[in-house]
């Protein structure tokens, strides 16, 4: 059975402001397991980013554990890479491709060779292989978003999160990209949280779908979802079970929405 990589436990984050203090996350707990495809999904403003950012280190949660390997985070994890909605804020125009994913190898004890043995690995990983040369302005919104997807896979990173990445994309790129991610982590077995407000997204993706309520934010529901490991976009969709899994998790956003779900334990 694979091993437990990620916990996050009775996570709770409060901001404090001189208006007076708001809960953004109540009590989260749920766990990801090595070589896992976990999906997060929520009502808007439901506290998805908070989360994300207190997982990588990026903002210290008020009470709460999060833990990659068994090793508490305290800060940005070395062994994690992260990959945003908004792709073009993330690559460097005077940069080229070969350049924007070979940077954060450049701070790691690798040789040039090892660098771009892993650079060459990972453009081809995404379909990029041909664009190495191109500047991120010379390429459209989807291939933007390929090399990051590039740059996190050069990483070798021990898990990626993804911070619905997708959004800002037409819909047939999207379904490129969903299956381009789907490929990722079954060829490489690559550990991948991703967050997404898309409930059929999730469903096509996941393995796991983790429901958040409203804020203040608690899981809500951890549906499994039992599709095949090979999905296709029209196959796949067509299926009375995928049907039935996201009017599963459609009816328990909408209750999160109203405030009719009971919070474990309470």
């Amino acid at each position: 059975m694979p091993e437990t990589l990620l916990t996050v436990e009775n996570l709770r984050k409060v901001y404090e402001s001189s208006t007076g203090s708001v809960e953004a996350i109540g009590d989260i707990s749920f766990s990801m397991k090595r070589g896992e495809l976990v999906c997060i999904v929520g009502p808007s403003g439901c506290g998805k980013t908070t989360l994300l950012k207190c997982i990588s280190g990026l903002l210290r949660p008020t009470s709460g554990t999060v833990a990659i390997d068994g090793q508490a985070v305290t800060g940005p994890p070395a062994n994690m890479a992260l990959v945003f909605q908004e792709y073009g804020r993330s690559l460097y125009p005077w940069l080229t491709v070969r350049g924007n994913v070979e940077l954060p190898l450049k701070h790691r004890m690798l040789s040039a060779a090892e660098r771009t043995r892993l650079v060459e690995d990972a453009l081809v990983a995404v379909g990029l292989e041909h664009a190495d040369t191109k500047y991120p302005w010379q390429l459209s919104g989807g291939m933007q978003q390929r090399v990051a997807i590039a740059r996190a896979v050069a990483y070798q990173p021990e898990v990626l999160i993804m911070d619905e990445p997708f959004a800002a994309v037409d819909a047939q790129t999207r379904a490129d990209l969903e299956d381009l991610v789907r490929s990722l982590h079954l060829e490489r077995g690559m550990s991948i949280l991703f967050v997404t407000h898309d409930i059929d997204e999730s469903v096509y993706l996941g393995e796991r779908v983790v429901v958040l309520s409203k804020s203040p934010t608690w899981v809500q529901g951890d549906l499994e979802i039992d599709l095949a490991p090979d999905r296709d976009q029209i196959t796949t969709r067509a299926l009375p079970r995928f049907t039935e899994l996201r009017t599963h998790v459609y009816e328990q956003i909408q209750r999160a929405k109203r405030g009719e779900a009971v919070r474990p334990g309470a």
